[in-house]
């Protein structure tokens, strides 16, 4: 599985770019609703500020350092949500430009969060079961984010002998964060001619249509 966002990744380190204030909103929204026991590995928060340093260079990864409370996320350690969330956000508008938009950033640290999950231990056991077949690998993967994050709830509802729908109850990040997620999943088993289409039924509860051939 491949990232695509070498034809943009640039030397110097791009002004930060502010959150409107809609983003701001929702992401107050999101972290008022968490509580102390809604978690995500360390291995997201990395991620994240990999594909920063990537694409803006070591400026705009400090910048999104700053505000962390740890100096090192350590991949399988559980840290809070309310930790990641505000660098996601943060993250999302500072790679935006390069993005072309919140959303496709959003979308793309999604990819970043499932590629490095399917490297690991867990992701790579999820793959060996899945045997690149994707109705498999969906239907494993509600049992596969319990290994990665503590909260929500995840089911898969087949609509087709190659679509369905993934649906999410009480999961804290952005649709386009999850459509990323989805798509990667998918591109992993060999999947083609993918459509990952998200729809909010709330604001912590989502539904994904999903296509393949």
């Amino acid at each position: 599985m491949e990232l695509r966002l070498t034809s943009r990744l640039v030397r110097e380190p791009a002004p930060p770019q502010p959150l409107g204030p809609d983003a701001l909103r929702e992401l107050r929204q999101r972290c008022a609703l968490a509580t102390p026991e809604d978690t995500a590995r360390g291995m997201f928060f990395r991620g994240v500020l990999e594909t920063v340093r990537r694409v803006g260079g070591p400026t705009m990864e400090q910048l999104c350092r700053q505000p962390l409370p740890e100096k090192r996320y350590i991949d399988f350690f559980s840290y809070p949500i309310t930790q990641f969330l505000p660098l996601a956000f943060q993250a999302a508008g500072l790679l935006s430009e390069h993005c072309g938009g919140l959303a496709a950033a959003h979308r793309f640290m999604g990819q970043k969060a499932a590629h490095d999950f399917l490297e690991s231990v867990a992701g790579r056991t999820l793959l060996m079961l899945a045997y690149d077949e994707p109705r498999l690998l969906l239907g494993q993967l509600p049992t596969g984010f319990l290994a990665a994050v503590s909260y929500g709830e995840r089911s898969m509802v087949w609509t087709g002998p190659r679509s369905g729908r993934f649906v999410m109850k009480r999961d804290f990040m952005p649709t386009a964060y999850h459509e990323g997620v989805l798509h990667a999943a998918l591109e992993a088993v060999g999947a083609r001619d993918i459509g990952v289409q998200g729809r909010e039924l709330g604001l912590l509860d989502t539904e994904y249509a999903l296509s393949w051939r």
